[in-house]
């Protein structure tokens, strides 16, 4: 379906502001469908981010070091990291370093989270069934070139 069509819009100031609003419509849309597939994880969009960021780091991070790597620049990661704890899927320690610091690792439970979800992943992929392959990386570029990083 259009973008005419799903939001009952039919003219546009140009194609500028129309791939704008579809850019917004289309990130609402993919938001919705991330979260249905998480909630049958009990986990936010948030939490699965900084899950996959600890797994990625293979170290301990502090909470800024999260944070430049988040997805989410506007996140209260220390709140985010404090739910994860509380659901055992991070650990928390003072930092070695410089003990006004707090690391975070991901857990044993918070990795077999992941594993979990990582066999799962085929049903968040099937979002972009309508694509192929060239389709996407074309995609990516253009999103890339919007945010002006392209190569």
């Amino acid at each position: 379906m259009s973008i005419e069509k799903d939001i009952n819009q039919s003219k546009f100031r140009s194609e500028h502001q129309k791939a704008t609003i579809n850019l917004i419509y289309t990130y609402n849309w993919m938001n919705e469908q991330m979260k249905k597939w998480l909630d049958q994880f009990d986990i936010t969009s948030q939490q699965f981010n900084i899950l996959r960021i600890l797994r990625g780091a293979g170290e301990p991070l502090s909470t800024l070091q999260i944070r430049q790597r988040m997805l989410d620049k506007m996140s209260d990661t220390s709140r985010i990291v404090d739910r994860l704890q509380k659901k055992a899927l991070v650990k928390k320690v003072v930092c070695k370093e410089d003990r006004r610091l707090v690391d975070v690792t991901i857990s044993e439970k918070g990795m077999a989270l992941l594993e979990k979800m990582d066999v799962n992943q085929d049903e968040l992929d099937a979002t972009f069934n309508n694509i192929d392959s060239d389709e996407a990386k074309y995609l990516n570029s253009l999103l890339d070139k919007v945010r002006g990083s392209a190569d």
